[in-house]
């Protein structure tokens, strides 16, 4: 993948240069962004549930059940997207491990979900089923909070937040960066996928968390999805706006520069370290977020959403779209995914060759990715 143009200005007349060039005052959005986002927010907000809930299903405009759900999960997905565009694209730090950030937030939110079904459960009881057929008489220690909405909401953000920060402080203090990185989150993402799996941790071992009733004392319905779907839609759309923001500050001007030249950086009086710890700290809230929104969508959990194929996944759907455009990684995860739905239907046996097939033909013919494509059409005309 070819990266953008350098993040270095122009040294100063009559000298060398002294560090990073002041960047140039400019829009967070231009009328075409704010345009962008007016008609997302349409489509989220008011077409989805429109078409959904209005529409009568007999009619070709109707936005049926499953389709909502796909959305809605997309949805999540291309928050991780745009979360692995910020360090990746930006920042140049590729994380094979970002599953983890999400399935921990989809835990987080999973924990709740199951003190809400009380005793409408199989067994009855105030206790989670698979505690009960433990024979476990009281919750585990970090269930403490499972119980209130607020808590466990701060347990999603601080509990990804404070494992990001840890690990990231210790790789990047002791500089591993590039393959070694890679390796090493892909490594930990195993690691606590092995760790789920045990039925002693209290996380639901293979089968994880399911079969949930309600949320907020409220009945998960269709009408229930949909709401999700868009709160996912409107989360997607402030954390877009949010990275832009980021990337066209002086702090990711700085981001920029480190993905370029590293050592020049530090030549100039930055302090790498912090810079990346901070954004990649960023990035695995934005993760965290999205799995707690995705959860109850499809009402499950489990280990499986730690899976080292679900973390490549992540960087692939922004490879496809283009990095260091923000909108290209939520492009890719809409194609890639709606290729996947599309696919596992019509040709299932196949699907992993065409994922693996469309990396390959990506990285050779598209290094901008999808986003690339279409810009550079755009010059042209």
């Amino acid at each position: 993948m070819t990266p953008p143009r350098s993040a270095f200005g122009a040294p100063p007349q009559g000298g060398a240069s002294s560090g990073l060039a002041e960047p140039a005052p400019r829009m967070l959005l231009g009328w075409r962004g704010w345009s962008a986002v007016l008609i997302a927010l349409i489509v989220v907000g008011v077409l989805i549930p429109l078409l959904n809930l209005l529409v009568p299903e007999g009619s070709p405009l109707h936005l049926s059940d499953f389709y909502v759900s796909l959305v809605g999960k997309i949805l999540c997905y291309a928050i991780c997207a745009l979360a692995m565009d910020l360090i990746w694209g930006y920042t140049g730090i590729l994380s094979l491990g970002h599953g983890l950030f999400f399935a921990l937030g989809g835990y987080g939110m999973g924990m709740y979900l199951m003190r809400q079904i009380g005793r409408d459960g199989q067994y009855k009881s105030d206790m989670p089923d698979f505690m009960v057929f433990l024979n476990w008489k009281t919750f585990p220690w970090h269930w403490v909070w499972s119980d209130s909405f607020v808590g466990q909401m701060l347990l999603v953000v601080l509990v990804p937040g404070l494992l990001a920060f840890v690990f990231g402080f210790f790789a990047f203090r002791s500089r591993i960066k590039g393959v070694y990185f890679s390796i090493i989150t892909q490594a930990l993402t195993f690691a606590a996928m092995l760790l789920f799996f045990r039925n002693e941790t209290g996380f639901g071992g293979n089968n994880g968390f399911t079969d949930f009733k309600r949320i907020l004392g409220i009945p998960i319905t269709q009408h229930t999805r949909v709401l999700l779907c868009v709160l996912s839609g409107l989360v997607l759309i402030g954390f877009y706006v949010m990275a832009r923001a980021i990337v066209q500050s002086k702090y990711g001007r700085v981001l920029q520069a480190i993905r370029d030249a590293e050592t020049r950086v530090m030549f100039t009086g930055y302090d790498p370290v912090a810079y990346k710890l901070s954004i990649w700290t960023l990035s695995a809230v934005m993760c965290a977020v999205a799995g707690a929104l995705y959860v109850p969508q499809v009402g499950i959990i489990n280990p499986g959403e730690m899976s080292p194929a679900a973390s490549i996944e992540i960087a692939i759907w922004a490879a496809v779209g283009g990095r260091a455009t923000l909108v290209g990684p939520i492009v890719g995860a809409f194609f890639v995914n709606g290729a996947k739905s599309w696919f596992t239907v019509a040709f299932p046996e196949f699907w992993l060759f065409f994922l693996g097939a469309l990396f390959i033909a990506v990285t050779l013919f598209l290094p901008n990715g999808i986003v690339g494509l279409f810009r550079r059409k755009a010059d042209r005309t």
